[in-house]
């Protein structure tokens, strides 16, 4: 990603997507934001995705592929969103919040992925770079980059990813599937 974030604007979507959790954990409304004060690659339209986690255990995490909406918005309510609406997951409890750990993506455009067959679709991806959408005429599932360090292998990984996508694991060799990938800028709180 050539666009990158400074380290001050990194501190302030991670502050705002703590303050959204937190509000919408405890049932409030959010503070409206002093939009003129950010910068102008904050107030742009950003895809995201935030991650909670409790002791490196994921305990939500939701996102968009596509930018609909200014950045800052993006993560607060991605940040929210995680934290209530992971259907994988109880929603998060007040008594939770000291203990969860943010994590935001920033997502590039995703660019089609050209291959002729599933036997050449492994190599063409780069494992701990891209994140993968695959997409059927139905169903679509993303991974983002990070998780190639749960599932390093190029063939597990669109086995996983099928699955997530609610089809047969082996879909990816069988029939030709639309592949975009993406890259992402990472960063996360420190405590």
């Amino acid at each position: 990603m050539t666009d990158q974030l400074t380290d001050g604007e990194k501190q302030i979507l991670l502050r705002l997507a703590r303050e959204a959790m937190e509000h919408a954990v405890r049932g409030k409304i959010f503070p409206p934001l002093d939009v003129e004060s950010l910068t102008p690659r904050l107030r742009e339209n950003g895809a995201t995705f935030v991650t909670l986690t409790v002791h490196g255990n994921l305990r939500g995490c939701i996102g968009a592929i596509e930018a609909y909406q200014p950045l800052v918005d993006d993560v607060r309510e991605h940040a929210a969103a995680a934290a209530l609406e992971d259907p994988r997951f109880r929603p998060v409890t007040e008594n939770e919040l000291s203990r969860i750990k943010l994590e935001v993506s920033r997502l590039t455009v995703p660019h089609p992925l050209e291959y002729s067959s599933g036997e050449e679709l492994p190599a063409k991806l780069r494992p701990h770079v891209d994140g993968v959408i695959l997409k059927d005429e139905f169903r679509r599932a993303t991974f983002l980059p990070q998780v190639w360090e749960q599932i390093p292998d190029p063939e597990d990984f669109l086995d996983h990813l099928c699955a997530k996508m609610g089809a047969r694991r082996d879909l990816w060799r069988k029939t030709k599937l639309q592949v975009y990938t993406y890259q992402v800028e990472e960063f996360h709180e420190m405590n």
